[in-house]
């Protein structure tokens, strides 16, 4: 098996446990270990989504990331919204992550927003997905 298609097997399979683990993920994995959201973000004239918050987090094994995702007030869809390299010090750190969803599909006002502290672990060669904290929050999207 070449390179490639290796690595999109272990992302796949990865995305795949987040998918069915992040609902059950608690809001945070320790006291010491948190991510927010901030209640509110902004979207661009052309779409551009930014979203912010603060994370916390001690020291991992492998690159630790906070990743977001956004729906909208009538959409069941969520849409990925960039994601940001963590440093784990245990220091409170801001976040900022901004991503075009598909044009038109979000617009300002009400949304809901997951944020993930999430560490990438090799275990058997494979990067898998190890959760420091996640947090779901309602917010206001606004022009800007």
């Amino acid at each position: 098996m070449s390179v490639r298609p290796a690595l999109a097997a272990a992302a796949a399979a990865g995305a795949a446990l987040f998918l069915l683990v992040a609902p059950a993920l608690p809001a945070s994995a320790a006291p010491y270990e948190t991510v927010t959201v901030d209640p509110v973000g902004r979207i661009a004239e052309d779409g551009t989504v930014t979203l912010s918050g603060t994370y916390r987090c001690t020291a991992g094994s492998g690159p630790v990331f906070v990743s977001s995702s956004v729906s909208g007030r009538s959409s069941s869809s969520r849409y990925g919204i960039g994601g940001t390299r963590a440093l784990c010090d245990g220091v409170e750190h801001s976040w900022e992550n901004t991503g075009k969803p598909t044009q038109g599909a979000l617009e300002p006002g009400a949304a809901h927003v997951e944020a993930t502290l999430m560490e990438l672990s090799l275990q058997g060669g494979l990067p898998l997905p190890r959760f420091h904290a996640a947090e779901q929050r309602d917010i206001t999207l606004t022009k800007g």
